[in-house]
């Protein structure tokens, strides 16, 4: 009788995100604000992930422990020190543009750092739609390109991601867990109005 040979079922190997492997050697700390939890992840001296809106602090680093962070309770000073800013921020101070803050932005290509930069200096109380971005990032007619980079953005509030709109006035998309209410409140929260994007400050 010849032998009968079954062949086992190939290991299933665990995928690893890109998050994942971005902060699988990063820290992270959570705290307070008026708009929710926020948790910070860093590596280094550089910024790797900031997520905002959740409904607690263990929520907040919950979602960045997920994807490799390991949380820590007495995080470095520049690390505090942005803590507080946004907690500034939160509370409806106004004047910090967070543009000194050290963002590791290695996962992005260069067409996306260009994206990235133009929207961190979208001023307070000012918005630009995703086609404007396009534009002044060298890519006119890519606003869905753009959006895409914005709804990947690792970074909310220090690149305002909240202030790139649609067209007609529309809010577009926003991926933090409030969705777009939270956009909407961040907007009130600096005095911008929908149809002020065509009349927003020039970059510098």
């Amino acid at each position: 009788m010849p032998t009968i040979v079954t062949k086992s079922k190939p290991r299933a190997v665990r995928s690893v995100t890109t998050a994942q492997k971005a902060l699988s050697d990063a820290a992270c700390y959570a705290f307070t604000t008026e708009l929710g939890a926020v948790a910070v992840a860093w590596r280094g001296e550089s910024i790797t992930r900031i997520s905002i809106g959740h409904s607690s602090e263990a929520a907040a680093l919950a979602a960045l422990s997920s994807e490799g962070a390991k949380p820590l309770s007495n995080p470095p000073a520049f690390v505090l020190r942005l803590a507080d800013r946004l907690q500034c921020y939160a509370s409806g101070e106004r004047g910090d543009d967070f543009w000194d803050v050290p963002l590791d932005l290695s996962h992005l290509s260069p067409f996306q750092k260009r994206v990235v930069q133009n929207c961190r200096r979208i001023s307070t109380g000012r918005t630009r739609t995703y086609g404007e971005l396009a534009g002044l990032a060298g890519s006119p007619g890519a606003a869905r390109a753009v959006g895409n980079v914005m709804s990947g953005n690792r970074f909310p509030i220090v690149v305002p991601c909240h202030r790139v709109v649609g067209s007609a006035a529309s809010l577009g998309g926003f991926s933090a867990p409030q969705g777009t209410s939270l956009k909407r409140r961040m907007l009130a929260l600096e005095g911008a109005t929908l149809g002020a994007a065509s009349r927003s400050r020039k970059p510098r």
